[in-house]
């Protein structure tokens, strides 16, 4: 019997909605959007997350993801 595949959500990535599978974590996001930036902030739903928890953070339905490069000059 093959397993069920899980169903895609969507979500606000940036401002834009984007399909990604229900179990998507912050960390699987940053791959499947290229996010490789060392320095990135990222927000869900308006709040900071440290970057020890992208891998354990899942998105839901509607969530909004902000991925934010900082740029430091002089």
């Amino acid at each position: 019997m093959e397993a069920a595949v899980p169903p895609d959500i969507w979500v606000r990535i940036n401002g834009m909605a984007e399909k990604v599978p229900s179990e998507a974590t912050l960390a699987d996001l940053m791959v499947r959007f290229h996010e490789e930036d060392p320095d990135l902030i990222v927000e869900l739903n308006g709040r900071f997350v440290f970057p020890r928890e992208y891998a354990a953070v899942r998105v839901a339905q509607n969530d909004r993801v902000e991925f934010i490069h900082p740029h430091f000059g002089g």
